[in-house]
Protein backbone atom coordinates (compact mmCIF):
# COMPACT_ATOMS: atom_id res chain seq x y z
CA UNK A 1 0.00 0.00 0.00
CA UNK A 2 1.15 3.40 -0.73
CA UNK A 3 1.86 5.61 2.05
CA UNK A 4 1.71 2.51 4.71
CA UNK A 5 3.89 2.49 7.70
CA UNK A 6 7.41 1.63 7.58
CA UNK A 7 8.09 -0.09 10.54
CA UNK A 8 7.36 -3.63 9.19
CA UNK A 9 4.43 -3.81 11.81
CA UNK A 10 1.29 -4.31 10.55
CA UNK A 11 -1.24 -1.55 11.11
CA UNK A 12 -2.96 -3.05 13.86
CA UNK A 13 0.35 -2.16 15.99
CA UNK A 14 -0.46 1.47 15.57
CA UNK A 15 -3.78 1.16 18.29
CA UNK A 16 -6.99 2.54 18.07
CA UNK A 17 -7.80 4.77 15.40
CA UNK A 18 -7.25 9.06 17.28
CA UNK A 19 -8.54 12.58 15.33
CA UNK A 20 -5.25 14.09 14.88
CA UNK A 21 -4.56 17.08 14.20
CA UNK A 22 -1.44 17.91 12.21
CA UNK A 23 -0.06 21.26 12.31
CA UNK A 24 1.74 22.16 9.22
CA UNK A 25 0.40 19.23 7.61
CA UNK A 26 1.31 20.62 3.82
CA UNK A 27 5.12 20.77 4.94
CA UNK A 28 7.37 18.22 3.83
CA UNK A 29 7.45 15.96 6.84
CA UNK A 30 3.77 16.89 7.86
CA UNK A 31 2.49 15.59 4.71
CA UNK A 32 4.13 12.23 4.94
CA UNK A 33 2.84 11.99 7.82
CA UNK A 34 -0.05 12.38 7.23
CA UNK A 35 -0.46 9.78 4.13
CA UNK A 36 0.71 7.10 6.80
CA UNK A 37 -1.37 8.67 9.65
CA UNK A 38 -4.63 8.13 7.52
CA UNK A 39 -3.08 4.81 6.27
CA UNK A 40 -2.82 3.46 9.62
CA UNK A 41 -6.05 4.00 10.31
CA UNK A 42 -6.81 7.64 11.80
CA UNK A 43 -8.40 10.37 11.14
CA UNK A 44 -6.62 14.11 10.23
CA UNK A 45 -7.15 17.31 10.04
CA UNK A 46 -4.46 20.04 9.13
CA UNK A 47 -3.47 23.53 10.09
CA UNK A 48 -1.05 25.03 7.84
CA UNK A 49 -0.73 28.90 6.59
CA UNK A 50 1.13 27.67 3.52
CA UNK A 51 3.79 29.85 4.59
CA UNK A 52 6.10 27.29 4.05
CA UNK A 53 4.33 25.34 1.40
CA UNK A 54 1.83 25.17 -0.97
CA UNK A 55 -2.14 24.27 -1.15
CA UNK A 56 -1.82 22.22 -4.30
CA UNK A 57 -0.02 20.06 -1.51
CA UNK A 58 -3.51 19.02 -0.31
CA UNK A 59 -5.10 17.97 -3.63
CA UNK A 60 -1.92 15.72 -3.77
CA UNK A 61 -2.64 13.82 -0.17
CA UNK A 62 -6.37 13.46 -1.39
CA UNK A 63 -5.36 11.94 -4.63
CA UNK A 64 -2.81 9.46 -2.95
CA UNK A 65 -4.80 8.74 0.35
CA UNK A 66 -8.75 8.97 -1.65
CA UNK A 67 -9.61 10.77 1.57
CA UNK A 68 -11.12 14.30 2.20
CA UNK A 69 -9.16 16.32 4.16
CA UNK A 70 -10.03 19.19 6.79
CA UNK A 71 -7.93 22.27 6.08
CA UNK A 72 -7.71 25.36 8.14
CA UNK A 73 -5.71 28.09 7.00
CA UNK A 74 -4.47 30.26 9.56
CA UNK A 75 -1.52 31.24 11.45
CA UNK A 76 -1.34 29.74 14.74
CA UNK A 77 -0.30 32.41 17.04
CA UNK A 78 -3.95 33.46 16.19
CA UNK A 79 -4.78 32.40 19.65
CA UNK A 80 -8.83 33.23 19.00
CA UNK A 81 -8.74 30.68 15.82
CA UNK A 82 -6.94 28.40 17.51
CA UNK A 83 -8.67 28.22 20.57
CA UNK A 84 -12.17 28.24 18.27
CA UNK A 85 -10.33 25.40 16.41
CA UNK A 86 -10.22 22.89 19.23
CA UNK A 87 -13.88 24.00 20.85
CA UNK A 88 -15.24 22.98 17.12
CA UNK A 89 -13.53 20.08 16.32
CA UNK A 90 -13.30 16.67 18.40
CA UNK A 91 -9.13 16.54 18.12
CA UNK A 92 -7.94 13.53 20.45
CA UNK A 93 -3.98 14.73 20.13
CA UNK A 94 -1.50 16.61 17.83
CA UNK A 95 1.33 16.44 15.93
CA UNK A 96 3.01 20.00 15.64
CA UNK A 97 5.06 20.42 12.68
CA UNK A 98 4.23 24.16 11.95
CA UNK A 99 7.45 26.67 12.35
CA UNK A 100 10.07 28.22 10.47
CA UNK A 101 12.85 26.40 10.35
CA UNK A 102 15.81 27.66 7.77
CA UNK A 103 18.78 27.73 9.88
CA UNK A 104 20.76 30.70 8.01
CA UNK A 105 17.05 33.05 7.87
CA UNK A 106 17.02 32.52 11.51
CA UNK A 107 20.45 34.03 12.09
CA UNK A 108 19.33 36.81 9.76
CA UNK A 109 15.72 37.10 11.38
CA UNK A 110 15.91 36.27 14.61
CA UNK A 111 13.40 37.99 16.64
CA UNK A 112 10.85 36.33 13.71
CA UNK A 113 12.06 33.17 14.72
CA UNK A 114 11.31 33.76 18.37
CA UNK A 115 8.09 35.10 17.35
CA UNK A 116 7.01 32.26 14.87
CA UNK A 117 8.07 29.57 16.94
CA UNK A 118 7.59 30.15 20.26
CA UNK A 119 4.53 31.90 19.83
CA UNK A 120 1.84 29.08 17.80
CA UNK A 121 3.42 26.52 20.37
CA UNK A 122 2.21 29.00 23.06
CA UNK A 123 -1.41 29.24 21.45
CA UNK A 124 -1.68 25.33 20.71
CA UNK A 125 -0.66 24.00 24.30
CA UNK A 126 -2.97 26.47 26.06
CA UNK A 127 -5.96 25.60 23.88
CA UNK A 128 -5.10 22.14 24.12
CA UNK A 129 -5.09 22.65 27.94
CA UNK A 130 -8.20 24.26 27.52
CA UNK A 131 -10.21 21.76 25.91
CA UNK A 132 -8.41 18.38 27.30
CA UNK A 133 -6.17 17.58 24.42
CA UNK A 134 -3.38 15.57 26.06
CA UNK A 135 -1.25 14.16 23.74
CA UNK A 136 1.65 16.19 22.19
CA UNK A 137 4.19 14.90 19.42
CA UNK A 138 6.54 18.11 18.93
CA UNK A 139 8.98 18.33 15.98
CA UNK A 140 12.00 18.91 17.40
CA UNK A 141 15.37 18.68 16.19
CA UNK A 142 19.16 17.44 16.24
CA UNK A 143 20.13 20.90 16.61
CA UNK A 144 19.45 20.95 20.50
CA UNK A 145 22.80 19.10 20.42
CA UNK A 146 24.56 22.30 19.93
CA UNK A 147 27.93 22.04 18.26
CA UNK A 148 30.46 20.17 20.47
CA UNK A 149 27.97 16.62 21.20
CA UNK A 150 29.79 13.91 20.75
CA UNK A 151 28.81 10.98 18.24
CA UNK A 152 26.57 9.17 17.94
CA UNK A 153 24.37 11.54 20.15
CA UNK A 154 21.78 9.69 22.60
CA UNK A 155 18.82 11.64 24.14
CA UNK A 156 20.73 12.01 27.44
CA UNK A 157 23.15 14.59 25.92
CA UNK A 158 22.61 18.17 27.33
CA UNK A 159 21.25 20.53 25.00
CA UNK A 160 22.54 23.66 23.44
CA UNK A 161 22.27 25.81 20.16
CA UNK A 162 24.57 27.52 17.63
CA UNK A 163 21.44 29.85 15.53
CA UNK A 164 18.66 30.86 16.81
CA UNK A 165 16.66 28.34 15.10
CA UNK A 166 18.19 26.23 16.67
CA UNK A 167 17.18 27.54 20.56
CA UNK A 168 14.22 28.00 19.56
CA UNK A 169 13.67 24.08 19.54
CA UNK A 170 15.57 23.92 22.70
CA UNK A 171 13.51 26.63 24.51
CA UNK A 172 10.19 24.92 23.18
CA UNK A 173 11.36 21.36 25.06
CA UNK A 174 12.15 22.87 28.16
CA UNK A 175 8.16 24.14 27.87
CA UNK A 176 6.70 21.53 27.28
CA UNK A 177 8.69 19.96 29.98
CA UNK A 178 7.35 22.93 32.34
CA UNK A 179 3.36 22.54 31.13
CA UNK A 180 3.76 19.04 31.91
CA UNK A 181 5.13 19.41 35.08
CA UNK A 182 2.12 21.32 35.76
CA UNK A 183 -0.54 18.98 34.03
CA UNK A 184 0.45 15.82 34.90
CA UNK A 185 -2.03 13.98 32.50
CA UNK A 186 0.00 15.59 29.65
CA UNK A 187 1.86 13.08 27.79
CA UNK A 188 4.49 14.76 25.25
CA UNK A 189 7.12 13.17 22.67
CA UNK A 190 10.05 15.50 21.72
CA UNK A 191 11.22 13.98 18.68
CA UNK A 192 15.20 14.69 17.38
CA UNK A 193 15.95 14.14 14.07
CA UNK A 194 18.95 14.91 11.49
CA UNK A 195 18.52 15.48 7.97
CA UNK A 196 14.81 14.40 6.59
CA UNK A 197 15.60 13.58 2.73
CA UNK A 198 13.52 11.51 0.01
CA UNK A 199 10.20 11.84 -0.95
CA UNK A 200 6.43 9.79 -1.36
CA UNK A 201 6.79 6.66 -3.72
CA UNK A 202 4.37 7.72 -6.02
CA UNK A 203 7.09 10.61 -7.51
CA UNK A 204 4.13 13.51 -6.45
CA UNK A 205 5.20 14.73 -2.81
CA UNK A 206 8.82 15.64 -2.18
CA UNK A 207 10.70 18.51 -0.95
CA UNK A 208 10.41 22.13 -2.65
CA UNK A 209 12.33 24.64 -0.55
CA UNK A 210 12.05 28.37 -1.41
CA UNK A 211 14.48 30.01 -2.86
CA UNK A 212 18.13 28.74 -3.09
CA UNK A 213 18.23 25.05 -1.26
CA UNK A 214 19.74 25.11 2.00
CA UNK A 215 20.47 21.10 2.65
CA UNK A 216 22.55 18.76 0.54
CA UNK A 217 20.32 17.06 -1.02
CA UNK A 218 17.54 19.27 -2.26
CA UNK A 219 20.39 21.57 -3.92
CA UNK A 220 21.97 18.02 -5.48
CA UNK A 221 18.19 17.96 -7.10
CA UNK A 222 18.24 21.53 -8.64
CA UNK A 223 21.97 20.72 -9.92
CA UNK A 224 20.49 17.59 -11.86
CA UNK A 225 17.89 18.65 -13.64
CA UNK A 226 20.04 22.40 -14.69
CA UNK A 227 18.38 24.80 -12.02
CA UNK A 228 21.72 25.20 -10.57
CA UNK A 229 25.08 25.01 -12.15
CA UNK A 230 26.90 22.90 -9.54
CA UNK A 231 26.98 22.03 -6.21
CA UNK A 232 29.43 23.25 -3.73
CA UNK A 233 31.18 21.41 -1.28
CA UNK A 234 32.26 23.25 1.76
CA UNK A 235 35.32 21.65 2.36
CA UNK A 236 36.87 18.43 2.14
CA UNK A 237 39.93 18.36 4.50
CA UNK A 238 37.76 16.93 7.68
CA UNK A 239 38.62 14.63 10.50
CA UNK A 240 36.45 12.05 7.93
CA UNK A 241 37.09 8.92 5.87
CA UNK A 242 36.80 11.08 3.02
CA UNK A 243 37.28 14.69 4.12
CA UNK A 244 33.97 15.82 3.49
CA UNK A 245 31.36 16.26 6.78
CA UNK A 246 29.15 13.55 8.22
CA UNK A 247 25.44 13.47 8.56
CA UNK A 248 22.65 11.51 9.56
CA UNK A 249 20.19 11.53 6.59
CA UNK A 250 16.90 10.06 7.34
CA UNK A 251 14.03 9.18 4.58
CA UNK A 252 10.68 10.83 5.08
CA UNK A 253 8.98 7.90 4.95
CA UNK A 254 10.85 6.65 7.84
CA UNK A 255 10.75 9.77 10.05
CA UNK A 256 6.90 10.06 9.25
CA UNK A 257 6.59 6.58 10.82
CA UNK A 258 8.50 7.20 13.54
CA UNK A 259 6.18 9.89 14.67
CA UNK A 260 3.27 8.03 14.26
CA UNK A 261 4.97 5.12 16.36
CA UNK A 262 5.32 7.68 18.88
CA UNK A 263 2.25 9.04 19.09
CA UNK A 264 0.90 5.63 19.82
CA UNK A 265 3.55 4.64 22.44
CA UNK A 266 2.03 7.60 24.56
CA UNK A 267 -1.28 5.79 25.61
CA UNK A 268 1.18 3.23 26.94
CA UNK A 269 3.98 5.41 28.64
CA UNK A 270 3.84 6.59 32.15
CA UNK A 271 6.27 9.40 31.26
CA UNK A 272 4.81 12.45 30.69
CA UNK A 273 7.83 13.45 28.63
CA UNK A 274 9.73 11.05 26.13
CA UNK A 275 12.71 11.91 23.78
CA UNK A 276 13.54 10.37 21.37
CA UNK A 277 16.10 10.60 18.52
CA UNK A 278 14.92 9.77 14.65
CA UNK A 279 18.11 8.30 12.45
CA UNK A 280 19.80 5.57 11.42
CA UNK A 281 22.79 5.73 13.85
CA UNK A 282 25.42 6.36 10.92
CA UNK A 283 26.89 9.06 9.28
CA UNK A 284 27.62 9.50 5.08
CA UNK A 285 29.53 11.82 3.76
CA UNK A 286 28.90 14.63 1.06
CA UNK A 287 30.32 12.76 -1.59
CA UNK A 288 28.56 9.55 -0.47
CA UNK A 289 25.65 11.25 -0.86
CA UNK A 290 26.99 12.81 -4.22
CA UNK A 291 27.97 9.94 -5.66
CA UNK A 292 24.43 7.78 -4.50
CA UNK A 293 22.40 11.08 -6.43
CA UNK A 294 24.71 10.39 -9.56
CA UNK A 295 23.48 6.44 -9.19
CA UNK A 296 19.96 7.00 -9.18
CA UNK A 297 20.51 10.22 -11.94
CA UNK A 298 22.50 7.80 -14.67
CA UNK A 299 25.28 10.44 -14.92
CA UNK A 300 28.05 12.11 -13.28
CA UNK A 301 26.97 15.75 -11.87
CA UNK A 302 29.41 19.04 -11.47
CA UNK A 303 30.87 19.80 -8.71
CA UNK A 304 33.34 22.11 -6.54
CA UNK A 305 35.28 22.06 -2.66
CA UNK A 306 34.80 25.21 -1.56
CA UNK A 307 35.74 26.63 1.88
CA UNK A 308 34.80 25.74 5.02
CA UNK A 309 31.90 26.92 6.08
CA UNK A 310 31.55 28.36 9.31
CA UNK A 311 29.26 26.64 11.82
CA UNK A 312 30.20 23.53 10.58
CA UNK A 313 31.14 20.57 12.29
CA UNK A 314 32.96 17.35 10.88
CA UNK A 315 30.19 14.67 12.02
CA UNK A 316 26.54 14.68 13.23
CA UNK A 317 24.78 11.34 13.76
CA UNK A 318 22.08 10.03 16.21
CA UNK A 319 22.07 6.83 18.36
CA UNK A 320 18.49 5.84 17.72
CA UNK A 321 18.41 3.10 20.07
CA UNK A 322 15.99 4.21 22.39
CA UNK A 323 13.25 4.56 19.44
CA UNK A 324 14.45 1.22 18.34
CA UNK A 325 13.60 -0.53 21.82
CA UNK A 326 10.71 1.48 22.94
CA UNK A 327 9.01 2.11 19.58
CA UNK A 328 10.03 -0.90 17.80
CA UNK A 329 10.87 1.50 15.02
CA UNK A 330 14.16 1.20 12.69
CA UNK A 331 14.78 3.19 9.73
CA UNK A 332 14.42 0.84 6.76
CA UNK A 333 15.74 2.81 3.88
CA UNK A 334 19.13 3.11 2.08
CA UNK A 335 20.99 6.29 0.50
CA UNK A 336 20.11 5.08 -2.40
CA UNK A 337 16.93 4.83 -1.53
CA UNK A 338 16.84 8.27 -0.66
CA UNK A 339 18.54 9.45 -3.98
CA UNK A 340 15.94 7.35 -6.25
CA UNK A 341 12.62 8.59 -5.01
CA UNK A 342 14.04 11.81 -4.59
CA UNK A 343 15.09 11.88 -8.01
CA UNK A 344 11.62 10.97 -9.06
CA UNK A 345 9.90 13.23 -7.62
CA UNK A 346 12.48 16.28 -8.93
CA UNK A 347 12.31 14.88 -12.47
CA UNK A 348 8.85 14.62 -12.43
CA UNK A 349 8.37 17.82 -11.00
CA UNK A 350 11.69 19.95 -12.06
CA UNK A 351 10.06 23.21 -10.36
CA UNK A 352 8.43 22.03 -7.44
CA UNK A 353 4.63 22.53 -6.80
CA UNK A 354 2.62 25.00 -8.82
CA UNK A 355 1.33 27.78 -7.23
CA UNK A 356 -2.17 26.95 -7.89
Amino acid sequence: MIGAPTTGAPGAAYGVGMRVLVTGGAGFIGSHTVIQLIAAGHDVLIVDNFANSKPTVINRLEAITSKHLPVHEFDLRDTERTERLFAHEQIDAVIHFAGHKAVGQSSQEPLDYYQNNLGSTFSLVRAMTLHGVAKLVFSSSATVYGANAAVPMNEDFPTSATNPYGWTKVMIEQILRDVAVAQPEMRIALMRYFNPVGAHPSGDLGEDPSGEPNNLLPYICQVAVGRLEKLRIFGDDYDTPDGTPLRDYIHVEDLAAGHIAALVRLDSTDRAVSTWNLGTGKGTSVFEMLHAFERAVGRTLPYEVVGRRAGDIAASYADPGRANTELGWSATHSIDDMCTDSWRWQSRHPNGYPDA
